[in-house]
């Protein structure tokens, strides 16, 4: 099949996931999930996953299967991404992965350093000694075990830093060590059509407080109160949602829900700026377009790939 798959990359509430449906449906594809929070199944509204009409227009896959209790991995999304396109691939469907996560896209693309499971008792042990320690002095613990990725990881990325960290406690091999011996890709690059949506700074940070808004009337709220009842372990990836913590510390009777919508509303915002960030230094490589163009640039692409 030409081209072996379409990817759609581009910052929250740019308007993605309507644009892999339409592709599906004009071409018999199947859309994949490429988003890390939307693989969790606790909260549908809240990490805007495709509503029970859209998945009725076309299949769609990797979409809240994962429980929010769970470690959930890049090396896991990869090998689940893998089955589900060599499950496309047999049924004839195109496969259409679309999201945000730039990580999961490299390494679907580049490859995937093939590091082993971490013990749960090692992950509780490097967080617990991190505890005390700020960001920088974090990242310098790092720097001194593994400079090579304390080169690459920013001093505020604490959750990569301490990936890191647990990795090297873990094996006593460093994670740029790993990363040199990576798997081969999943997905060929060269025969994907590939697109980072590009939106309007201005535009989108209105596109972003306002879905958050129609979160909060479709049950959002509710959605954080079910998961807060859980009383799941404090590090889980799920309670990291846009918009979870604001509401859960409402929920608690710390600030008013309009002081949760606002610290949701701009906690969304940064981390577009922040995915706008990976895009344009990590896939330089893939065509841009607005998304008001991108429809009939994909379109014209996969038909001259699957003419050409």
């Amino acid at each position: 099949m030409k081209p072996s798959a379409v990817l759609i990359a581009g910052p929250t509430a740019s308007g993605k996931s309507a644009l892999a449906l339409a592709l599906a449906e004009r071409f018999g594809g199947v859309v994949l999930n490429t988003d890390s929070m939307q693989v969790y199944g606790d909260l549908r509204v809240l990490t805007a996953r495709p509503m029970p009409e859209e998945t009725r227009r076309a299949p769609h896959g990797l979409y809240g299967h994962v429980d929010g209790d769970s470690t959930y991995s890049v090396g896991r999304w990869v090998g689940d991404a893998s089955a589900a396109l060599a499950q496309a691939r047999q049924a004839g469907q195109l496969p259409i992965l679309v999201g945000g996560t730039g990580l999961y896209f490299r390494a679907l693309t580049q490859g995937l350093a093939a590091i082993p499971a971490i013990a749960e008792e090692v992950r509780a042990a490097v967080r617990e000694a991190a505890g005390a320690l700020d960001n920088p002095a974090l990242h310098a613990r790092l720097a001194a075990r593994d400079p090579a990725t304390a080169a690459r990881l920013q001093v505020n990325d604490r959750q990569r830093v301490l990936r890191a960290l647990e990795v090297e406690a873990a094996t006593g091999r460093p994670l740029s060590d790993w990363q040199r011996d990576a798997q081969p890709p999943a997905l060929d690059e060269d025969s994907c059509v590939r697109f980072v949506l590009e939106v309007d700074r201005a535009l989108l940070r209105r596109r972003i407080d306002a879905r958050f808004e129609a979160m909060m009337a479709e049950g959002a709220l509710e959605e954080v109160r079910r998961l807060a009842a859980r009383r799941l372990r404090p590090d889980r990836t799920i309670l990291k949602a846009h918009g979870a913590p604001a509401l859960t510390r409402h929920l608690a009777g710390e600030i008013s829900l309009a002081e949760a919508i606002a610290e949701g509303q701009a906690d969304t915002r940064r981390y577009a700026k922040r995915q706008d960030t990976f895009f344009r230094h990590q896939m330089r490589g893939w065509d841009r377009a607005t998304p008001d163009a991108a429809l009939a640039l994909i379109l014209a692409r996969v038909e001259a790939a699957r003419h050409g």
